[in-house]
């Protein structure tokens, strides 16, 4: 009866132990994420299931999760970080008067042809600010058609980020690392 009780607490110590970690891993380190909607195609679909890194601050071009205004997380590109300036001018990026290319929205404008992928517009026609203020960042969607981001809700304090993805693990046939 001994053996039969202790062989239980062990198991349940293990038990507790597998949780408590996964709790800890969940909370600080690493959560899935689903993507819902529309706004991040072609790079992600809806339904895409992603791991989120906290670990680290967002970098210009990482896909970040955020809680947005509306109580809802959100799943966007930085693209303009504390400091920098943001302009759009015939559908081309111009981060601190620097152009960039974004190779990951090169699938949609190829198959635009009734105007650009994403309006002409600087920071301080959205902001009332020429720079990403200190502490924010600028944040997109990759279909800029339809995407509501930074040019609605404004800049993202980091403090809101959840933190950056780039794994998709499910649906198996489409798993892979996202740039």
């Amino acid at each position: 009866m001994a053996k039969e009780k202790n062989e239980l607490w062990e198991w349940t110590k293990a038990l507790l132990i597998a949780v408590g970690l996964t709790a800890v891993i969940r909370l600080f380190l690493f959560a899935p994420i689903v993507v819902d909607g529309l706004s991040m195609m072609p790079t992600l679909h809806n339904g895409d299931r992603m791991i989120v890194n906290k670990l680290g601050k967002p970098d210009r071009f990482d896909i970040v999760v955020f809680h947005a205004p509306e109580q809802k997380d959100y799943i966007k590109r930085v693209i303009g970080l504390p400091g920098d300036t943001v302009e759009y001018r015939d559908d081309t990026l111009y981060i601190n008067g620097k152009k960039y290319e974004e190779p990951y929205l090169e699938e949609y404008k190829n198959q635009i042809t009734d105007g650009p992928l994403t309006e002409d517009f600087t920071l301080s026609e959205i902001l009332d600010n020429d720079v990403v203020p200190d502490g924010e960042i600028f944040v997109m969607g990759d279909n800029r058609r339809f995407s509501k981001d930074s040019r609605h809700i404004g800049t993202i304090p980091l403090d809101k980020v959840i933190g950056d993805t780039s794994i998709v693990y499910w649906p198996l046939k489409d798993i892979r690392i996202v740039k």
